[in-house]
């Protein structure tokens, strides 16, 4: 069972995504600094992760502070939630849980509650967003499994498992995962996912752990495996939907849309509530981080490139609702038109 990040007495801890599939290392995170760090450097990575661990931040940041006013506590907060909030624009998962752990505090601070107390609660709360987060992808895999058939093959992009959330399920993984629990016959092809490889790393090693069929493919093959009848579904995760379908997810995703379009594939989309963001009109409205241009012109120490090239690196890209099969979520499947399947789940 895969838990990417975890609370201790020590601090949190975080599973160093940087280094596998070849070494399994846990960092002890022991301030908010570290953990903002963390995220930012990509030890830990995928939306809904990145929510529990700015959770455990916000109550990491309460626990380092030393006074005994509760108003002079809310500051702190707000300092660093804002340091958390700078570190993964485009992954909504982060901006929602801060938001979260800060209305916590509001409800604490006009109970009448202690420092003391309110840093008990707020890490009550990291816990508790953390096991809503394994309970969403667990549901999330029941509703996605029931539409994979049998004996299919199915291609992801990017890693959207369990190390890309709180542990255990994930969820484009979640609903391969899932499918198989209700006796299925899954196998899956991997594309490496450049120019960080959480395909080749992350999503192979993670489907091997379990004995689940993978064959990892460059990213420019993926059309040829369609056109080749070797592909019966794909399954993306996001790290951000607009409120009218649209899906930011890694770079990359919008070209396997395209052409599982063209292929007549379904393009599921699997991804707690947390992650669909109804202020956000539309994917023109979401913001899209841009990475360190070494990523693209090295893989580790080894360079690839010549050096002083011009570089773009967008770590994400919109996926058009037009595209888009289903949205599967932790309240079930939502298709077209999206702004009123996803308004609905909300709402249920």
């Amino acid at each position: 069972m895969i838990i990417p990040v975890k609370w201790s007495d020590e601090g949190v801890l975080m599973l160093d995504q940087r280094l596998l599939p070849t070494e399994e290392k846990w960092l002890v995170l022991k301030t908010y600094n570290d953990v903002a760090d963390g995220i930012r450097d990509m030890v830990v990575r995928g939306a809904p992760a990145i929510g529990v661990s700015a959770a455990y931040g916000m109550a990491l940041g309460a626990r380092q502070f030393v006074g005994m006013d509760v108003a002079d506590l809310e500051d702190e907060l707000d300092f660093v939630g804002d340091a958390l909030a700078t570190t993964r624009p485009t992954a909504v998962n982060l901006f929602w849980a801060i938001d979260r752990m800060k209305r916590t505090f509001q409800t604490a601070k006009s109970e009448g509650k202690s420092v003391s107390e309110i840093k008990g609660i707020l890490l009550e709360d990291a816990k508790a967003i953390h096991d809503e987060d394994i309970e969403a992808q667990r549901l999330i895999a029941d509703f996605g499994g029931a539409l994979i058939d049998d004996n299919a093959t199915v291609l992801t992009h990017c890693n959207a498992g369990a190390l890309a959330t709180g542990g255990v399920w994930g969820t484009a993984l979640g609903v391969i995962r899932g499918a198989v629990n209700q006796g299925k016959t899954i196998a899956v092809i991997a594309d490496e996912t450049r120019p960080y490889l959480q395909g080749a790393r992350l999503t192979a090693w993670e489907l091997d752990q379990d004995n689940i069929p993978v064959t990892l493919i460059t990213d420019n093959m993926s059309g040829h495996m369609m056109k080749k009848g070797k592909v019966q579904a794909v399954v993306v995760g996001s790290d951000r939907i607009a409120a009218n379908g649209d899906v930011a997810n890694k770079i990359g995703t919008y070209m396997v849309a395209v052409l599982a379009k063209r292929h007549g594939i379904p393009f599921y989309v699997a991804a707690p509530l947390s992650t669909v963001d109804m202020n956000c009109p539309t994917g023109d409205d979401i913001p899209i981080e841009e990475r360190d241009i070494r990523e693209v012109t090295h893989v580790k120490d080894i360079q690839l490139a010549p050096e002083g090239i011009s570089v773009s690196n967008y770590a994400f890209d919109v996926t058009p609702n037009d595209l888009v099969t289903a949205i599967i979520t932790e309240k079930g499947v939502a298709r077209a038109p999206y702004t009123e399947s996803l308004r609905k789940q909300f709402e249920d």
